[in-house]
């Protein structure tokens, strides 16, 4: 089986693709690859705001779920199981290369004015925030983690989660007021 051809299956034949990758079917593997790489990519990088970074946390997602292939449960959604996992390393690198308990004091650049841009405007918004701080906010925002799994992946308490959210989306909602 090759990946290009495993990809036109139905999306059901996903859980397929992880019977026969856990056999050691590359393509099966790959065809995982294929479908659920676009995600963990774009997790990864709203979590790092670097695309380096974005690119080896994924390969590393990957290297991850391959070797953890025997304990995943086949009837669970792979897609969420594929993205805590880019979560959590993210995470630990954030806390083993700086680790930050605050939002930097730097302003915020105002946003551009066509409503077009927003999205843009939001993206560079966020890549200001120092690196810890986008990361909570993406993740509680745009990922649904609540401020218990946030604590405790960050090895902090839900006060430490809900206050940094809170000045962060702030600080965001200035830099949209202040627009033109």
């Amino acid at each position: 089986m090759n990946a290009s051809v495993a990809l036109s299956e139905a999306p059901e034949s996903e859980h397929a693709w992880l019977r026969k990758a856990r056999a050691g079917d590359h393509a099966a593997f790959a065809a995982l690859y294929l479908r659920h790489s676009p995600s963990v990519y774009t997790l990864a990088l709203r979590i790092s705001g670097q695309r380096s970074e974005a690119e080896d946390l994924t390969q590393e997602t990957f290297l991850r779920a391959l070797q953890a292939l025997a304990g995943f449960r086949e009837a669970a959604p792979i897609g969420p199981w594929l993205k805590r996992i880019t979560a959590n390393l993210a995470i630990d690198r954030l806390r083993r290369l700086r680790p930050a308990d605050h939002i930097d004091d730097q302003d915020f650049a105002a946003p551009s004015t066509g409503d077009s841009d927003l999205a843009l405007d939001l993206a560079a918004a966020l890549a200001r925030l120092d690196s810890v701080t986008r990361s909570v906010v993406w993740l509680s925002v745009m990922e649904g983690w609540s401020h218990r799994e946030l604590a405790d992946r960050f090895g902090r308490t839900e006060s430490w989660s809900k206050s940094l959210l809170s000045r962060a989306m702030a600080r965001l909602k200035v830099a949209f007021e202040d627009s033109p």
